[in-house]
């Protein structure tokens, strides 16, 4: 708002050039302040009439609550703003006529994701790559000399960042404001890490969001939790406070798609509104681009702090997304080794759950096998881990998996297990005996296309074979996303972030040599899932998807486009990367493409 206060070259027409270069950049280009004449309202009328003299009657806002309560403010005084700047005669009749009524939208910029009526805010997710990456870091040295860390993140009024670092870091203790722990918590955290340390781990995690309270609101500071840890068990225990480092560095690939979206949602938004439409915020409810009223999702925003504040903390919890509840009960029961779980069924109810891998790797498949055996064991499961996929079923390569032998597990990538495509079929009777032989009762797949298809013909399979006539599930996990039934599935999002970054690099090299295209094929099979989303985010001139396939003709215009940008461009002309799929074309290859591109560039 100080560039809306101060006017002149503070407030300036973009072109396409101008915010090229852009998608690869943290923080903010154009710039953000505190204003403090904002606040009053002189300096909003200036701001006001500095819009007007631009010939603006529409306002696109990126930021946090605080900075979208205010532009909400400006809309519903611009009618007062513009009578009183006419009566100056600072602007005329014919401009206060024009300009009667400004239109608002907004996107919450926050790494805390605290706007209640989202499920993600742009930056939340490149704020939790940094802590994983820190932690990840951390963890190396914890495990060598068996030290015990405190990382305390931020989130002043929401845990979501703590909460996701400790899902995804497996870190051991968890406080949030809206969930205090009980009285007593000391006793409690030192029994929980002593339980983990006697069943042989090594090392002890706890993440601390900066606004984590008791019930009785008082703090809770990483250096406390620190002095407990080393006064009642005697560990070497170490602090870290990753502070700004979670706010800076370049997007991660999804808040570059989210922010890419979004920003085009709001364009929309605008050109759809009329004088009476309320001021807008553009947020994402399931994995789809929402458009909602500013006015309600700041007000349930401010109430999640209100409820914290008067010790209400259901209402606290109940105003954050329906999964932010579902992801700290899952966090609780799997965190910990619990051997006297009040979770664990009865004797005749607990089963016998082989878990297997099928398909390519894909990044995600021991998270979610690690979560899946320390939930079995605490509820009293045995659980079954096959080795090398299918084959490994039939060979009866299978052994009991314990809560030890899965804890590094989440930060692992590929498969720990041991996976590949091979299908049941052929071995169908192989598949049964080992299965009645290791009293199977219970299987769960993790994998893409391949799994799918081999616990469908499994299914297919039970009349014959009375050993799958049990509880079969599959978790989708493949960096193609192309499993039916699914948004998502694991692994997509990792791979995305892989071609997007080496998408950077790429691109920084393509620009320091003038005029030069890079053409870059990615995975996905027949799925263009990855090519598309990773052409956004990284900034792609041109994406081959197999959905489109590729044409004599689309290579033409999309070559006419490029010698077009590059003519308009001449001397300061930037690197480009065009993104294809593995399955684009049969004919017209990754080499081919390239071939085409040099030759039709002349040089």
């Amino acid at each position: 708002y100080q560039g809306l206060v101060d006017g002149g070259d503070k407030i300036r027409e973009a072109g396409w050039s101008d915010v090229s270069g852009f998608l690869t950049l943290g923080g903010t280009m154009i710039g953000t302040a505190r204003c403090a004449a904002f606040r009053e309202i002189e300096g909003r009328r200036t701001g006001v009439l500095n819009l007007i003299k631009h010939g603006i009657d529409a306002l696109v806002v990126i930021g946090g609550d605080g900075s979208l309560t205010g532009a909400d403010r400006l809309r519903a005084e611009w009618p007062e703003h513009v009578r009183a700047l006419e009566r100056e005669g600072r602007i005329g009749r014919e401009e206060a006529r024009k300009y009667s009524s400004l239109m608002i939208v907004g996107m919450v910029g926050s790494i805390d994701n605290d706007l209640a009526s989202t499920d993600m805010t742009i930056g939340a997710c490149s704020a939790l790559e940094r802590i994983c990456e820190s932690v990840d870091a951390i963890l190396s040295t914890a495990t060598s000399h068996q030290r015990a860390f405190v990382v305390e993140v931020m989130g002043r009024h929401c845990g979501w960042l703590a909460l996701n670092a400790a899902i995804s870091t497996g870190a051991d203790y968890l406080f949030i404001p809206e969930a205090p722990p009980k009285n007593g918590w000391e006793d409690a955290m030192c029994a929980t890490l002593k339980a983990s340390r006697d069943a042989g781990k090594r090392t002890s995690l706890v993440i601390v969001a900066e606004g984590a309270v008791d019930r009785q609101l008082r703090p809770i500071r990483a250096n406390e939790v620190r002095d407990i840890l080393a006064t009642r068990l005697g560990y070497d225990t170490r602090v870290t406070i990753l502070g700004h480092v979670q706010r800076g560095g370049a997007p991660a690939h999804f808040d570059r798609f989210l922010g890419t979206m979004q920003g085009a949602e709001a364009v929309e938004a605008i050109l759809r509104a009329t004088p009476s439409t309320p001021s807008l915020v553009i947020g994402m409810l399931e994995n789809k681009i929402t458009t909602q009223p500013l006015k309600e999702a700041i007000e349930l925003t401010g109430q999640v702090a209100q409820a914290i504040e008067s010790l209400n903390f259901d209402r606290a919890m109940g105003l954050r997304s329906a999964s932010f509840a579902k992801q700290l009960t899952s966090y609780k029961e799997i965190a910990n080794f619990n051997p006297d779980s009040k979770m664990k069924l009865p004797n005749e109810q607990r089963l016998r759950i082989a878990i297997v891998h099928a398909g390519a790797p894909a990044g995600g498949m021991n998270t979610a096998t690690r979560s899946a055996v320390r939930l079995c064991i605490n509820r009293g499961h045995t659980v079954l881990g096959v080795h090398n996929g299918f084959p490994g079923l039939m060979r009866g390569e299978i052994s009991e998996l314990d809560w030890l032998t899965v804890d590094g597990w989440t930060i692992a990538g590929g498969s720990r297990l041991g996976t590949n495509r091979d299908q049941p079929g052929l071995q169908m009777g192989a598949v049964a005996y080992q299965m009645q032989k290791h009293n199977v009762q219970a299987l769960m797949v993790v994998g893409g296309f391949e799994a799918f298809t081999a616990v469908l013909e499994l299914g297919r399979n039970r009349t014959q074979y009375p050993a799958f006539c049990i509880p079969m599930v599959l978790v989708p996990a493949t960096v193609s996303n192309n499993v039916p039934g699914t948004e998502f599935s694991l692994g997509a999002d990792t791979a995305a972030n892989v071609i997007v970054r080496s998408t950077d690099m790429i691109k920084q090299s393509a620009s320091s040599n003038r005029r030069r295209v890079f053409v870059i094929e990615v995975q996905g099979g027949n799925c263009g899932f990855l090519a598309v989303t990773a052409g956004l985010s990284g900034g792609s001139t041109t994406v081959y998807t197999p959905e489109e396939g590729v044409d004599l003709t689309r290579l033409q215009r999309d070559i006419a486009h490029l010698r077009a940008r590059y003519i308009k461009e001449l001397g300061r002309s930037e690197g480009r990367v065009t993104l294809c799929n593995e399955n684009a074309s049969k004919i017209y290859s990754t080499e081919m493409i390239a071939s085409i591109y040099e030759a039709e560039s002349g040089g």
